[in-house]
């Protein structure tokens, strides 16, 4: 029997367990699963297996379980996400798929993703990212970007919405991101710093101030590394050394692909960027800021580097 994901723009349906909030998959009326052209309406896709890092890492742990109708967990290095759907909650309605009561006060509602991905397993987390980028790209390409004629689903279940009038194939783009963590010594002390940033992004409405790292687009021409000093160069002035790749993450804001990376300081003195900065400043790993959450891969490159140095944040 086939099962579903309900999303409502970024938000996912979710039930309240012991260990917190976990998306739930809905079971599908068998008129909503009969065949790959239904699974990809618009406000309807299929998503593909997500797998979980001991697919590249070593990890010697046990892999967790899927139960009928719930996503449940034992470790974030071994679960993977089984190949299935998701929908939006007005495809859902229209189409008479059973619903639980949704209230915010109810065991059953909407969750931020960004609130989900603190704990969610990665395979599971990518794969609501999956979803999320998916249905906003059917929802943002519903006419031709060449003609303007209305577009309809490729046949066979093909992750492409066609022109029927000129033929233009539109497919869901992914936007890499270099996101990079640069590391000195502190010239006095000698403890290992990192450069940290705050952006105008995250607001001044929050106490004390969140800091990041240095994040920017690929542009066209360049390859990954020479985006990394091209940003760093642009947002803080200062040039690096040492670039090397750590991991990625994908990133529904709005279908990013972050591409994590490390970099040693080579010179130059800090001036900010400031249409994108508020402040950055080299920080002592034993005296640091607020520092993004963890399940974001700036959380993940910070946390690589501390415990490199004995430190556990």
């Amino acid at each position: 029997m086939a099962h579903a994901f309900i999303l409502s723009d970024d938000t996912v349906l979710c039930r309240q367990m012991p260990d917190g909030w976990w998306p739930l998959q809905i079971q599908l009326p068998q008129s909503s699963t009969g065949s790959d052209e239904q699974a990809y309406q618009v406000g309807h896709v299929t998503l593909h297996e997500s797998l979980s890092p001991n697919h590249w890492q070593s990890d010697d742990n046990n892999i967790s379980s899927l139960s009928s109708d719930l996503i449940s967990h034992n470790n974030d290095q071994t679960f993977t996400a089984p190949s299935t759907t998701a929908m939006t909650y007005d495809y859902a309605v229209a189409h008479n798929v059973t619903l639980p009561i949704i209230a915010e006060s109810s065991t059953d509602t909407f969750v931020p993703y960004r609130q989900l991905m603190l704990h969610l397993p990665v395979a599971l987390s990518d794969q609501i990212s999956q979803a999320i980028q998916l249905l906003r790209w059917q929802a943002d390409t519903q006419f031709c970007s060449r003609c303007a004629s209305p577009t309809v689903h490729a046949d066979q279940g093909e992750r492409a919405m066609v022109c029927p009038v000129c033929q233009l194939r539109q497919y869901p783009r992914v936007q890499p991101c270099v996101i990079t963590a640069i590391t000195r010594s502190n010239p006095v002390s000698g403890e290992t710093q990192i450069l940290l940033a705050h952006h105008h992004r995250h607001g001044q409405q929050k106490l004390p101030p969140m800091y990041g790292l240095i994040a920017g687009f690929v542009e066209v021409g360049e390859n990954l590394e020479h985006a990394v000093v091209r940003e760093v160069a642009e947002e803080v002035n200062i040039s690096v050394a040492d670039i090397r790749y750590v991991s990625s993450q994908p990133w529904p804001f709005p279908s990013n692909l972050m591409l994590g990376f490390r970099a040693s300081y080579a010179s130059g003195d800090i001036i900010i960027q400031e249409d994108e900065l508020a402040h950055a400043d080299f920080f002592d790993l034993s005296n640091l800021p607020k520092i993004p959450p963890k399940g974001s891969i700036a959380r993940e490159l910070i946390d690589q580097i501390a415990k490199e140095q004995g430190i556990l944040l």
